[in-house]
């Protein structure tokens, strides 16, 4: 059982050394001294969007009218931003030492468009854009994962990304999940016992489930398998993982019981009763931007 903004301007005149994409172990030793001000879904989120993750410090920003910024929010300004490569974290190839990108940012309350200052550290999450021949990239300009997707770059902050991108590229790496596909509830051999077995939807179509186990005392535990193979004796996925990260954002609200089709009503019950545990364990998804990319 399977039970945003594309640039329209000419780039930049660019010294075109190529800065390679820096490996995910060589974190700097300052790192991970303070708390980052973003969550681990924030930086998930934007991570598993971005092929390019750059830390950088802006040369330029530049102001666009608005009447030369189509789409543009009220309340925003946009800019085509300059930032010169501090560190490449992760990139889909060689890139140039600087890039340009445009962003929209909110207005200050007093209305006016907020400042950039030249050196400020950033941490950028991007596409590459189309070259001018077919299946190029351009290596100077690049397109915000998100609208939000310019951070202010510290160095918790890039701790966490990195061991983000540490799972995210591992061979083994836990998909996103989509949603329920199918489950069941048994009743067990003692009164009491029971087992509830879900199957998830995942983007990549790799296997996932849960098992719910509750014994005949009525304490009950719960396992996540992401692979073929079915574990109950498996610990619950540790917050801050990338694990956690796709139970918590991508498991539904509610089990829906259509997906519990040929299962006796109270044995839905019971399976219901079994799937808030699992929420209640895995926890919300707390993020502090507004809403994740598209990916």
């Amino acid at each position: 059982m399977r039970p945003r903004l594309s640039l329209t301007m000419a780039a930049l005149a660019l010294g075109m050394t190529g800065i390679p994409c820096i490996s995910l172990a060589q974190t700097p030793a300052s790192i991970g001294q303070t708390a980052s001000a973003y969550t681990y879904v924030d930086l998930a989120d934007l991570a598993s969007a971005a092929p390019i993750n750059i830390h950088g410090a802006i040369r330029s920003a530049k102001q666009i009218q608005a009447e030369q910024a189509p789409g543009l929010a009220a309340g925003h300004a946009r800019f085509l931003v300059e930032v010169d490569i501090i560190s490449l974290i992760r990139a889909v190839g060689p890139m140039a030492p600087r890039v340009q990108y445009l962003v929209d940012l909110p207005l200050t309350e007093a209305g006016r468009a907020p400042k950039l200052k030249r050196k400020q550290p950033v941490l950028l999450f991007a596409h590459p854009v189309a070259g001018a021949r077919a299946g190029t990239f351009s290596t100077n300009n690049i397109r915000l994962a998100a609208p939000d997707a310019q951070l202010n770059w510290d160095p918790a902050t890039e701790s966490l990304l990195r061991s983000i991108l540490a799972e995210l590229v591992a061979p083994e790496s836990p998909p996103a999940i989509t949603g329920i596909a199918n489950g069941f509830h048994v009743a067990g051999t003692l009164p009491g016992e029971g087992e509830t077995q879900l199957f998830l939807d995942t983007a990549t179509g790799e296997p996932v489930s849960l098992t719910i186990l509750t014994a005949a005392d009525g304490s009950r535990r719960w396992s996540a398998a992401f692979g073929e193979v079915v574990d109950a004796t498996k610990a619950v996925p540790e917050r801050g993982t990338l694990s956690w990260y796709r139970l918590a954002c991508g498991l539904p609200r509610q089990l829906p019981m259509g997906k519990l089709a040929g299962t006796a009503p109270d044995d839905r019950r019971k399976a219901a009763i079994d799937y808030a545990l699992v929420l209640r364990d895995v926890g919300p998804c707390n993020r502090t931007r507004k809403a994740p990319p598209a990916i």
